[in-house]
């Protein structure tokens, strides 16, 4: 087990403002082996609560894009452990979030599956950040070069003349903020 004791005692540290967290973090913080940030996210998304992860199965494990044989053995591991289980409803007993919000929840969809973005510019609706969040949360990657794989560039004002001219030369689509959020929420 993972020394319980000092994982509560840091999580605790770290998450002063415990119950904002979201629960992909609470997942990633809870110290499941192999599970690093972007395996959390995936799992709280295709899972939805700590519940249902602690429940999965090999089987569908594995059936999940990004989660291999490796991670999937970590996390079944994990729960098998009853330390841990105990562990992990403590922290639900501190109130940390054991499911995905519902703003997380509605945002979902698959509109930008498979879709490699890059992000340039100054944006004036949205953060930077907020806008990496909203391309994942619609099934998007966000990449940070320009190359023949990417598939659009969101582009804010003041975009940089040299990824203009490479995203022209590549022929990639340059997507205005507005085009992209009435793409997203149509």
């Amino acid at each position: 087990s993972l020394g319980g004791g000092l994982a509560e005692a840091k999580i605790l540290s770290s998450i002063e403002q415990s119950k904002q967290v979201p629960f992909e973090r609470v997942l990633y913080a809870i110290g499941i082996r192999f599970v690093g940030e972007i395996a959390a996210k995936t799992l709280a998304r295709y899972y939805g609560s700590m519940e249902k992860v602690a429940e999965a199965s090999m089987e569908s494990l594995m059936q999940i894009n990004g989660i291999g044989e490796v991670i999937a053995n970590s996390v079944v591991q994990y729960f098998a452990n009853p330390d841990n289980r105990a562990f992990v409803e403590r922290l639900r007993g501190y109130g940390l979030q054991m499911e995905i919000g519902e703003q997380q929840r509605q945002a979902q969809s698959d509109k930008l599956n498979g879709q490699s973005v890059v992000i340039s510019g100054v944006f004036q609706h949205h953060s930077r950040d907020e806008y990496k969040a909203l391309i994942e949360q619609n099934g998007g990657k966000n990449v940070g070069s320009i190359s023949n794989k990417t598939s659009f560039i969101l582009a804010g004002d003041n975009m940089g003349p040299a990824k203009l001219e490479k995203a022209q030369k590549l022929g990639i689509r340059i997507m205005s903020e507005d085009e992209f959020l009435s793409l997203i929420q149509t």
